[in-house]
């Protein structure tokens, strides 16, 4: 078991990274050393990089997706009771790459499964919002997994939403959304969606 005392960590062994606590660094608010940078990125395509490389073991992946978690600076850190490091993340550290729909109406299920295998439904702890989209761009879907990270909904699974989505006046004039687990989420105005 590693104590928080050690100067090199289990998970900073995983990819080779001195963990040395710093006075610059300082700790978190729950006593773990910072590690300061991991080199580690997450692409928006939701493929993890170490040093410019891409991780090619998935197992290796989940464990450190397992225990990221994102700061009040809005920063990911990789935190363990010993140790945290910063990571890098492009757009969301998670893609939803599949939709499955149980049910039917205001109780019907969304379950979105992530590039990493965990599946997540749709519902009020786990909302669905939509970024507004860049000038002549399409708008970005997101799922929250976990509190603070989010999965990117890819082009084809928002496609799929759309296709499910109702209008629903109750909500204002044009608003067009979905359902899940009895919570409606706006995709947009019947216009724009």
């Amino acid at each position: 078991m590693v104590k928080p005392s050690d100067h090199t960590s289990a998970l900073a062994n995983q990819i080779d990274v001195p963990c040395t606590p710093h006075a610059a660094l300082g700790q978190s608010p729950r006593g773990e050393p910072s590690c300061g940078d991991f080199d580690i990125r997450v692409a928006r395509d939701g493929t993890w990089f170490y040093r410019g490389s891409p991780i090619g073991r998935q197992a290796l992946v989940k464990l450190f997706a397992s225990v990221l978690s994102r700061g009040p600076d809005g920063g990911y850190w990789l935190v363990t009771p010993a140790e945290r490091g910063r990571i890098r993340v492009d757009d969301a550290p998670f893609v939803a790459v599949e939709l499955t729909v149980e049910g039917a109406g205001r109780e019907q299920s969304l379950l979105f499964r992530t590039n990493l295998d965990e599946l997540v439904a749709a519902d009020h702890d786990h909302p669905i919002r939509i970024e507004s989209a860049e000038a002549g761009g399409e708008p970005r879907p997101y799922l929250l997994v976990r509190p603070g990270l989010d999965a990117l909904i890819v082009r084809a699974v928002y496609y799929q939403l759309v296709e499910l989505g109702v209008e629903e006046p109750s909500r204002g004039e044009g608003a067009f959304g979905v359902w899940s687990r009895g919570e409606f989420f706006l995709l947009g105005s019947r216009e724009g969606a």
